[in-house]
């Protein structure tokens, strides 16, 4: 299978961790890392396996846009506002790294098929990526949900430049995603940022607030929607079952990462990066069916 040609705009630790994850890929191949610093420890990282690479951001695929077809942007939800306008007219696949909202929200548990029909792919957040399957879930199994709440705990040590950068867009994408796919009438998301020593692992606690409390359903469909997403994060685990005290029902997920680029703590890393190559894959495999077409076609 002829492999898709990726870019990654953004050498940070998402960047990095993507492009180490892509080298594993069958279906997708690294044609040029992009950043603004060819000493930054990722720009290093990429060298060292021979991927071209790239200090002049959106200008290396603007000067040479033959260089890839599909982009990661792995850097802010400020730049990626400035990149989708330019990338769009260069015909581009996009698949966003970060919280900017600009393309077809994605959950690939929830509508993996339906968003590679968009040119431009939003991943959500790692918070929302660990909670929404679980949301929507809730969503199928109750008519009526008054409130959502997710509180996401991760290791300060995983949380790069740009993570910090994004905690206003983080929450802002993560409650409208929790909203969109769960049909809730309110949402509210809580990241903590913990420092302790040793790192913690990702935990996420969903709680839900309903009429109804349906939780046979719940129980009984609760282990084939985590794993739908064993099948793209492998690390990701059920710690608390469905249960209802208080008024409330509460689950609890765990996730913990590859350990790729950062140690296997840093799960909210990998749960994004995770999602993100289960995207452009699926990309691959759609074009790849689509060309197979036109040369049946064409006899």
């Amino acid at each position: 299978m002829k492999k898709l040609r990726v870019a990654i705009l953004g050498t940070g630790n998402i960047g990095t961790d993507l492009l180490i994850k892509i080298q594993r890929s069958a279906v997708l191949e690294c044609t040029l890392f992009i950043g603004r610093n060819l000493a930054s420890p990722g720009m290093k990282v990429a060298v060292g396996m021979g991927v071209p690479v790239s200090d002049q951001s959106i200008h290396a695929i603007v000067k040479n846009p033959d260089c890839c077809d599909l982009v990661f942007d792995a850097t802010s939800a400020k730049d990626a506002q400035v990149h989708w306008p330019i990338l769009e007219k260069l015909g581009k696949i996009v698949v966003d790294m970060t919280p900017a909202k600009l393309g077809e929200l994605c959950i690939p548990a929830v509508n993996l098929k339906e968003s590679v029909e968009c040119q431009n792919v939003n991943m959500v957040t790692c918070g929302g990526q660990a909670s929404i399957p679980i949301a929507h879930l809730i969503g199928q199994t109750h008519e009526d949900i008054e409130y959502i709440e997710v509180v996401s705990s991760i290791a300060s040590r995983s949380a790069g430049p740009a993570t910090r950068i994004n905690l206003d867009e983080y929450i802002d994408t993560t409650e409208e995603g929790i909203k969109l796919f769960s049909k809730a009438h309110k949402a509210k998301a809580i990241l903590n940022l913990n420092p302790a020593q040793p790192c913690i692992d990702m935990q996420t606690t969903i709680f839900a607030k309903v009429k109804k409390p349906n939780m046979e359903a719940l129980t009984e469909r609760i282990d084939a929607v985590i794993q739908a997403i064993n099948s793209y994060v492998p690390g990701y685990k059920l710690l608390v079952p469905p249960v209802y005290e208080n008024g409330r029902i509460i689950i609890m997920v765990k996730v913990q990462g590859l350990g790729d680029y950062l140690p296997k703590y840093a799960g909210n890393l990998d749960i994004i990066n995770c999602a993100g190559i289960a995207v452009a894959e699926e990309y691959a495999k759609k074009l790849e069916q689509s060309e197979s077409l036109i040369n049946w076609q064409n006899g």
